[in-house]
Parts: structure tokens; C-alpha cells; sequence
């Protein structure tokens, strides 16, 4: 495992030597998998601005792994933002991209939930409106599930950006699973990806948690089962804006 790096300058070098370039990508678009789940990859919507939805739904569809479904449910945003026409635009483009409008805001949980009655795929990854996944992300979680016998809940590290293709920076390598550590604090944030049945069975998100709902969601998958994997790459992207946890933990 690479010694973590911190600093912006050593972790753009960092990226340039550790992260697949274009030729590797195109590898990776071509190889087939014993095993090629569908990955559904749901995310609630509310008042997304327009750049930051575009750059969302871009990075699933520059995925080098292609068998991906994007589920989005919109909370009643504002029909200034456009969002109904933006993702109807991107739906009739490309089969892969469903979305529901909900008309109203039901809360954060509650409108994942509407996304997830959307999700056919084996596997449901969840991804906020404003953040982006590495081309290589679901390419990632697809070779660890055939690596590691199908397991029930893979996590990866992430780090924040501030535009797509400009500075990321505060890279977290997160430490492998650990029940005392998960239930003393969320350490493992994104990029989370669950076998549907999982999520069936523990009933998905809960309402009454809003605000911190992936962590009632992760404590109650950790307690479903024990076949969790982190993959040990840097596969989400958070973004960092005024209105993010990111830059300000506020929000």
C-alpha cells in the first residue's frame, strides 16, 4: 500500500504515478468479467445547480465498467433550476439514466428511498448531487466483488475537489472495517456500495435520521452482515463548495 501523501503539490504528483491514464482506461473499458453485475447508483436531487448535476451524471457516463443504472429522485426542487429538463435530456440520450420527480421535498432519506424503488441492479451504490466518482470507480468495485466472492458491502477512500479537472486535494485513506471505530464515529463516508438484498432487508434509509442517515445506514448494513471489503483506492471525489459538508461541516 502506497505511504499516504497530504500535501496538494505531493498529491498531484501522487496521482500522476498511481492513477490509470488514458491507455489504462481504454484497457480497462475492454475487459469482461467472470461475474458483471448491474451496479444501480442512486442519488437525491434538490435544487442541484445545473454544473454540478452535468459534472455528476458525466462521471458516470465516462465509467470504464459500463453496466451501471443511475437512479435519480428529485425533491420538488425549484423550477428554476431546470432540473427536470436536464434530466430528461440525459435520459432520452442513454437508456441507462432513470428519474423520478417527486414533486415535493420528503427529506433527504426519503427521497433516496424513491431512488432506490428505481435500483434493479445486484449492487446499489449511493453518490451525492454534487460530488463525482474516478472513471475507474466502478471498474474498482467490480473486480474486488469477482476477487472477493461477491461481498455484501464494499467501501473505498475519497478525497475533495474544488471543479472537475481542477485541484483535489485532502486525500483520506480510510483504515479496513472495523465495528468499535464505525460505531465510535462514520469513518467511512463514500463511495459505499450494498448488494440490493442487503438493502431490502434492513428497509433502506430512515427518515427520522435526516442529516445523518448514511450513518444509521452503514451501522445497520454493519450489523447485517460480515462480508465487507475496502478497496484501497481513491474512487469518490467530494466536491467543496460553500454549501458543503466539505469545506464547512455546518451544513
Amino acid at each position: 500500500m502506497e505511504k499516504p501523501i497530504t500535501s496538494n503539490e505531493a498529491y498531484a504528483e501522487w496521482i500522476q504515478v498511481n492513477e490509470p491514464n488514458e491507455a489504462a482506461l481504454q484497457t480497462q473499458r475492454q475487459e469482461k468479467f467472470v461475474y458483471s453485475p448491474l451496479i444501480s447508483i442512486v442519488v437525491p436531487t434538490f435544487n442541484t445547480q445545473e454544473t454540478f448535476l452535468r459534472d455528476m451524471i458525466g462521471s458516470l457516463i465516462h465509467q470504464t465498467y459500463a453496466n451501471w443504472q443511475l437512479c435519480i429522485a428529485d425533491g420538488g426542487s425549484d423550477v428554476k433550476f431546470h432540473i427536470e429538463n436536464i434530466l430528461a435530456e440525459y435520459a432520452k440520450s442513454d437508456s441507462r439514466i432513470i428519474y423520478t420527480m417527486i414533486g415535493k421535498n420528503l427529506g433527504i432519506a426519503e427521497n433516496t428511498n424513491v431512488a432506490l424503488n428505481s435500483a434493479q441492479g445486484e449492487y446499489i451504490g449511493f453518490l451525492d448531487h454534487d460530488d463525482i466518482l474516478a472513471p475507474f470507480a466502478l471498474y474498482e468495485i467490480v473486480k474486488s466483488i469477482n476477487e472477493q466472492m461477491k461481498p455484501d458491502f464494499l467501501y473505498s477512500n475519497e478525497d475533495k475537489f474544488v471543479e472537475v479537472g481542477g485541484l483535489r486535494f485532502e486525500p483520506y485513506y480510510k483504515p479496513d472495517f472495523s465495528i468499535d471505530m464505525l460505531r465510535s464515529v462514520n469513518y467511512i463516508g463514500h463511495f459505499s456500495v450494498v448488494k440490493q438484498d442487503v438493502v431490502k432487508k434492513i428497509g433502506g434509509f430512515n427518515g427520522e435520521f435526516d442529516g445523518s442517515q448514511d450513518y444509521d445506514f452503514l451501522l445497520r448494513v454493519a450489523e447485517t452482515t460480515k462480508h465487507i471489503v475496502h478497496i484501497r483506492k481513491i474512487l469518490y471525489h467530494w466536491r467543496s463548495h460553500e454549501a458543503s459538508v466539505a469545506l464547512n461541516p455546518e451544513s
